[in-house]
């Protein structure tokens, strides 16, 4: 999955996009959004959810539980 794709999804569920910036390794982006979940998209689609919120993203995402 691209973080373009993610976005898309995530924010038609009506979480906000908050933040977008490559992640330190600049191998992919840090996704924030506005119901506290953190979203790491490598640039090879591979995808992690962490934070407040992660649980809600991972389903939208089809990525199952984060907890």
């Amino acid at each position: 999955m691209d973080a373009d794709k993610a976005i898309a999804l995530i924010s038609a569920a009506g979480m906000e996009l908050t933040d977008r910036r490559r992640n330190g390794a600049d191998n992919g982006w840090t996704l924030s959004f506005s119901n506290g979940a953190i979203l790491e998209v490598g640039d090879k689609g591979e995808v992690s959810a962490s934070g407040k919120g992660a649980d809600t993203v991972a389903n939208l995402l089809g990525l199952g539980s984060k907890t």
